[in-house]
């Protein structure tokens, strides 16, 4: 079956064509045919890129004014490169970020089931609508598929009540539906798929702390295959110091900020968003890798905002070794987390009352690769994995159409 996976932003699209079934899900054999991103959807000046698996990389520019132009230019590169024809997509696949309590698998998109994704655009206003955008034009355009809801708080309705309230009063959980929802589920699903697939057992055989560190980043702690806790919560600012986001903050900071003559709800908001995190610390910019060559030529705010995420991090590590009373594997992912081998070796560093070590030379070596980083006969055993939502979400989608039960 050949599944469209569509991950519709406010201004970007990224797309991927995959072909699977599940025969080639038990065997690990589904197929990438191409991937491709729409780029500045609403101007004239958007840019269309597409890479087929066998052939050459196209890039085009041009007017693209909504979501629907966007999925249609998608589609049209995907034609062009002789990759499909548009009757042979079967089922798209869509993430979803937000699906509340009440949708906690993925599933096929109905009335029902898009009013239910409309009830949860207060708790991702930034999200929710463009993922519906995303549906709405693929419906239009390609209405003989079947579409397929994945979203990214499904992994974490596993969480125990005591992991997933907050200390307020209980009206606002029951009224204004306040709790701990984490991100990312998607991401930490395939990690902790992988980590048990690379050591010939299903996710229930195993604990693990999924470290997914990027522009966005996350850290969940699973249990024998199910989140038991996360570090996001309501929304994605809290957890880890992040690109643009502060991660864990006293509440008393923002009441404190509110208070300060001039400060606006919107303008808080906006702070904590795109102002804050890497970026607001160091003064320079949200991406790592920028930052670590600051850190090189003396910049000290390059080097605090650095060592802040290495160290919260860190602490997360020590909570979930706590929350799981050990665990048998650390798997990084994430563009952080997979190619960068000086900030896992800062993570890990000053770990070993834990048992936690890093071999230097294949930490070195471990950059957008699978690899085990650690010793050979430690335990956790501390791997990268680069993480591949897109697959699941492909997957997810077959099972939802075939209606096929999804495993542990």
């Amino acid at each position: 079956m050949k599944v469209l996976v569509i991950n519709c932003g406010s201004s970007t699209l990224k797309f991927q064509l995959i072909e699977t079934s599940p025969e080639q899900i038990v065997a690990n054999t589904d197929r990438l045919l191409a991937k491709g991103e729409v780029d500045r959807i609403g101007s004239t000046e958007a840019l269309v890129t597409c890479q087929p698996a066998a052939g050459d990389r196209s890039r085009q520019g041009g007017t693209i004014r909504d979501h629907t132009e966007a999925i249609q230019a998608a589609i049209g590169c995907l034609t062009c490169s002789g990759t499909f024809v548009k009757s042979d997509i079967e089922g798209v696949g869509h993430r979803m970020v937000h699906g509340g309590e009440r949708l906690q698998n993925s599933v096929l998109i109905d009335d029902e089931v898009v009013r239910e994704i409309e009830r949860c655009i207060d708790l991702a206003p930034l999200h929710n609508p463009n993922n519906l955008r995303g549906y709405g034009a693929t419906r239009r355009l390609l209405p003989d598929a079947k579409q397929v809801a994945v979203f990214d708080t499904a992994f974490h309705h596993a969480m125990p009540p005591h992991a997933f309230h907050y200390g307020v009063p209980y009206l606002h959980y029951t009224r204004d539906r306040v709790r701990r929802y984490g991100f990312h589920g998607t991401s930490h699903r395939y990690l902790n798929y992988r980590f048990a697939r690379l050591h010939g057992h299903d996710r229930s055989h195993y604990k693990v702390i999924s470290c997914h560190l990027g522009a966005g980043s996350s850290m969940c702690a699973v249990n024998h295959g199910r989140s038991i806790d996360t570090s996001m919560g309501l929304t994605p600012l809290e957890g880890l110091l992040m690109g643009t986001r502060p991660g864990d903050v006293d509440p008393g900071v923002l009441t404190y900020l509110l208070g300060r003559e001039g400060t606006t709800l919107h303008d808080l908001e906006t702070e904590l968003n795109r102002h804050s995190g890497l970026y607001g610390v160091s003064g320079i910019s949200g991406d790592m890798r920028d930052l670590l060559k600051a850190r090189e030529e003396g910049n000290q705010r390059a080097a605090l905002a650095i060592d802040m995420f290495c160290y919260r991090v860190k602490k997360y590590l020590g909570a979930y070794l706590a929350a799981l009373n050990g665990a048998d594997g650390i798997v990084f992912g994430g563009g952080i987390g997979e190619n960068s081998p000086v900030i896992r070796a800062q993570i890990c560093e000053s770990l070993e009352v834990f048992d936690i070590r890093l071999d230097p030379d294949a930490n070195a070596a471990a950059i957008g690769q699978e690899k085990m980083i650690s010793p050979l006969g430690v335990s956790p055993e501390i791997w990268v994995i680069p993480t591949n939502e897109e697959l699941l979400i492909a997957r997810d989608t077959v099972r939802c159409i075939l209606g096929i039960p999804h495993p542990i």
